[in-house]
């Protein structure tokens, strides 16, 4: 048996008032400060009965426990007019205690409620935080004492925040290029900010920060997760920490650990997106509502596991005591329940609407399209994030795959959603380490892989391209090692992938061999140049720019450390050169429309204009054909791209410039002959990768061919003989644009 009918509750506290409860309303979800009082509303579709806690200012001792008076379309609720913005609070939720039919009720554990907007105090590991007797193993066992010491508490909050003159900066997706970043790692070094900023998000919102950032040139900021997360018990128990925070159990409260005050959390986050739309850059969350904090049938009960297991996550058919684990994480949220969906997507209006934020990047987005009998792009929640009025209009990138069944699902996401491109990552970095058969690929992807987004007119800005990423190996170290070296994670090195499609060049890890530097480093550039100048939206990792290593740990989630953090002062002179090439290829996207089509190129021609929007050539300048694409030592061509083709009527026609871009993966010099340029023009040469010093664009005469260098990438640009006018005062600006950001300036390290 595992029915608990009767069971033993934690002593009321000694009731030190007698607060004035009334009926309140069922809507809104969570609390609602209202001036007058406090709105408790609380869905439990299978409770019998809610209880709110009540805790003093430090969230230490219980003062008051007061049932909630109404039940009301599986919503429990009260109006509380003694309450006010500070209360502490949490629940308690009485019902059966039936694991075999997915019930765990158990009004001995206290209950972070779904819809807190602060969350204060931090969760200490016990046995108390379980639902079940945890020595014993068993969870259908019944646990009778009192979390409410070791749990974090819920605080009533007040919205109020003056915004002023903040405006989104509403980035065209086009024009978008993400910052992919953490709060804590990125500033927590900074030599130029005072010591109670580093790692926070007043730090981030640094004007020395934010002035780096503009000079970059990226323009939208993906933050890792900021939604409160809690430690895992074993990485504690290492003496590590969840260092990414892909461990939820509040979407409502951004985490405490990056404020500089415990009591102005969420001001401290306005506070940021308000200096970070101040200097044009967007803000985009890294997003968690596939799984929570709470694990398996033998998690702890915190929150949704306590409130209604059976409603909030998936449980198998026949075996409701054990959980769907699509995730890997040993539960799968459930929103196929109309309740569950409704707290998603209220969760995403709330960061939109109440807190300014600019988008969401989905983690193991595919979970979110899963229905029941599987993925569905038409499904519940991608069709209310389609038909939302607020979410539609926001960025919303998906991370297509998980562990489930048909959990790969690259190209399978709804218009309006953009999705990370694994397949741009993965040719780009098997093209450059010189694997055979790899130029049909490289095509594909160069060009937005439109064989798998280009459908039901969604656009080349649907694939956002990387090269890395916060889960992998950083640029530095792709180039710098054959295999991971994950040894500080404490799991032997058993976690993380194996298959990196890196190579060391010669020397694993760290070398003074000058041809190894300098080929890694020439190796850096073209994958970055690839990434830049590639059609789709590109992400770039933060410190990839400078050359930041991990030191071949391409699994670092609980290292909160230096091998994590940002290291401002260790940047040399080559990384202020590598720094410097990246501002380059960015003024050049922006510079130039042709690099960032609103169409997918399709290589077809175009008889109003007499071109083809790209054309393929060999090293011979000819037009490659079949056998070339088929050709496994094929890792040299080029593709023009016509700034003739596509035109939109809304862009000066100078404006889209015809450009060449020449790879050459081979480790030898190839002689590439440039096709014969209309007359009156000539190619310019803007980017050799084996020269990334060229500081102005250099005329390249036709008649002769190019000789490129072994692993390089290059770019030309075709302009008039004489003048130039639009097209070369546009390269000559983006060659030129931005200042060395102070915090790259030369100086001893």
């Amino acid at each position: 048996m595992n029915r608990v009918d009767s069971v033993k509750l934690p002593e009321a506290p000694q009731v030190m008032r007698r607060s004035r409860i009334r009926e309140g309303l069922p809507n809104p979800r969570g609390v609602t400060w209202d001036g007058l009082g406090v709105n408790f509303a609380l869905f439990s579709a299978h409770a019998t009965k809610v209880e709110l806690c009540l805790f003093d200012d430090a969230g230490e001792t219980e003062i008051e426990r007061i049932e909630l008076p109404e039940f009301t379309d599986e919503v429990w609720h009260g109006y509380l007019p003694d309450a006010r913005p500070g209360t502490v609070y949490g629940y308690r939720v009485h019902g059966p205690y039936e694991p075999d039919q997915g019930h765990r009720f158990n009004p001995n554990k206290l209950l972070l409620d779904p819809y807190a907007r602060a969350i204060v105090g931090d969760l200490s590991w016990g046995p108390e935080v379980f639902g079940y007797q945890l020595e014993t193993g068993d969870d259908l066992t019944f646990d009778e004492r009192d979390s409410a010491p070791l749990m974090p508490k819920c605080q009533v909050v007040d919205p109020a925040f003056t915004w002023g003159r903040e405006r989104r900066p509403t980035v065209p997706w086009e024009r978008t290029i993400i910052y992919e970043t953490h709060v804590k790692g990125f500033t927590q070094l900074h030599p130029a900010l005072p010591e109670d900023m580093h790692g926070t998000y007043a730090g981030l919102a640094a004007p020395e920060v934010l002035a780096y950032l503009r000079e970059l040139g990226v323009t939208s900021v993906e933050l890792l997760p900021i939604h409160t997360f809690v430690n895992d018990a074993l990485l504690i128990d290492k003496g590590l920490t969840n260092y990414w925070g892909y461990n939820t159990i509040g979407f409502f409260a951004p985490v405490r650990r990056y404020a500089r005050s415990p009591v102005t959390v969420a001001a401290e986050f306005k506070e940021m997106v308000a200096r970070l739309h101040d200097a044009g850059l967007e803000v985009i969350l890294d997003v968690v509502y596939n799984h929570t904090a709470e694990g398996n049938e033998r998690g702890p009960t915190l929150s949704f596991k306590g409130i209604d297991n059976a409603s909030y996550y998936r449980l198998l058919p026949d075996q409701k005591r054990y959980y769907i684990n699509e995730t890997g994480t040993g539960n799968t949220f459930n929103l196929s329940h109309p309740r569950v969906l409704q707290l998603v997507t209220d969760s995403l209006r709330y960061w939109a609407t109440e807190m300014h934020v600019d988008g969401f990047r989905f983690d193991l987005a595919t979970i979110l399209g899963r229905e029941p009998y599987g993925f569905d792009e038409g499904g519940g929640f991608l069709d209310s994030c389609r038909q939302d009025p607020v979410l539609s209009s926001v960025k919303l990138i998906a991370e297509p795959w998980d562990i489930g069944p048909g959990g790969y699902q690259v190209g399978g996401f709804p218009p309006g959603w953009a999705e990370w491109n694994d397949r741009f990552r993965d040719t780009v970095r098997a093209f450059w380490k010189g694997d055979a058969g790899q130029a049909a690929e490289l095509a594909s992807r160069l060009t937005a892989s439109g064989d798998k987004f280009n459908r039901r007119g969604r656009k080349p800005w649907a694939s956002v391209n990387f090269v890395t990423a916060h889960d992998g190996f950083t640029l530095t170290d792709l180039v710098s090692y054959n295999d991971k070296h994950n040894e500080a994670n404490g799991e032997d090195n058993r976690d993380g992938h194996s298959d990196n499609l890196s190579w060391n060049h010669g020397a694993e890890g760290p070398t003074e061999d000058p041809e190894i530097q300098a080929l890694r480093e020439r190796q850096k550039r073209n994958m970055l140049a690839t990434l830049l100048l590639a059609q789709g939206t590109p992400m770039l990792l933060a410190g990839d720019e400078f050359g930041r290593t991990q030191q071949g740990n391409n699994n670092t989630y609980c290292q909160d450390n230096e091998l994590n953090w940002v290291n401002w002062t260790g940047i040399d002179a080559k990384d202020r050169d590598l720094a410097a090439f990246v501002r380059k290829l960015i003024a050049l996207r922006q510079a130039f429309p042709t690099l960032r089509r609103g169409r997918f190129l399709t290589g077809t021609y175009n008889d109003a204009v007499g071109v083809k929007d790209i054309t393929w050539l060999t090293p011979a300048g000819t037009e490659m054909q079949a056998d070339h694409w088929t050709d496994p030592n094929a890792r040299c061509f080029g593709m023009v791209l016509d700034g003739r083709a596509q035109a939109t009527g809304i862009r000066r026609p100078a404006a889209d410039a015809t450009l060449l871009q020449v790879l050459n993966a081979h480790h030898d010099v190839v002689a590439f002959s440039l096709p014969e340029p209309p007359a009156g023009q000539r190619w310019l040469l803007l980017v050799d990768t084996n020269r990334p010093d060229i500081d102005e664009p250099e005329p390249f005469e036709f008649g002769h061919p190019y000789m490129v260098t072994g692993r390089s990438l290059l770019l030309f640009v075709l302009r008039p003989e004489r003048g130039g006018g639009a097209i070369l005062a546009a390269a000559r600006s983006a060659l030129l644009a931005g200042t060395e950001p102070p915090i790259l300036a030369d100086h001893p390290t």
